[in-house]
């Protein structure tokens, strides 16, 4: 009986998604679409359900990683590794593949193409954007991880690959993991500081854009956004 009742209940988030298209699934759904089958007390639909209980919001899938997944009874290393594996897999489909096409001219645009990868990291990722004279984007690269201070600033390193690339414009973005997008002195003081470098390059720095959770701070334009 509990075959029958497994096999039914987890048939039909497949069959909803053919009949009525995936946008028609809710998250317990997904998921247990991702897991394909539940243990012998709990059915798939009931373990997605406790994956979901086990977050404090959707959200959390994006840095949840496969040691807590394990943590989740019901869930093994097999289902672990195909959740996180799913997540890494729609995070990568948020970055744009033709990154020389993408041009970016205003802070909301450096938000939107970046706060998909960085708005949940646990650490502080500092990346350069760099771009030709039509401003779009030839390349961007993490260039540290790490809380930002004037002595992890290495415009050498920085400006280096602006050169190699001819750029003719940067772009850095950093996040905060605390979710507050509002610079510290240091943001500040490590800004000025490839401010004079770029000047004497002749390389434009255009922003620097740091962002937090639904929210970002622009230092050109000294102001935050918020976004909801």
């Amino acid at each position: 009986m509990y075959l029958i009742k497994e096999m039914l209940e987890s048939e039909r988030p497949r069959e909803r998604l053919i009949t009525e298209g995936v946008s028609s699934l809710s998250n317990i759904e997904l998921i247990a679409i991702l897991l394909r089958t539940g243990m012998k007390d709990l059915s798939v639909i009931e373990l997605s359900k406790n994956v979901l209980y086990h977050l404090e919001n959707l959200e959390d899938l994006k840095r949840i990683g496969i040691e807590e997944l394990l943590l989740i009874p019901g869930i093994k290393e097999a289902k672990a590794s195909t959740l996180i594996a799913a997540i890494e897999l729609g995070k990568r489909l948020t970055y744009l593949p033709k990154t020389s096409q993408y041009r970016l001219t205003s802070p909301h645009d450096v938000y939107h193409l970046m706060h998909p990868e960085l708005s949940y990291l646990e650490q502080e990722h500092f990346v350069c954007i760099y771009l030709n004279t039509k401003s779009e984007m030839l390349k961007k690269e993490t260039i540290f991880k790490g809380t930002i201070n004037q002595t992890l600033i290495h415009p050498r390193e920085i400006f280096r690959q602006a050169i190699k690339l001819s750029a003719s414009a940067v772009i850095f973005v950093h996040n905060h993991p605390t979710g507050d997008a509002t610079p510290s002195k240091a943001d500040i003081k490590a800004t000025e500081t490839l401010m004079k470098s770029s000047a004497v390059l002749g390389i434009e720095l255009i922003d620097h854009i740091i962002i937090g959770h639904h929210e970002f701070y622009s230092l050109k334009e000294q102001k935050k956004t918020k976004l909801h």
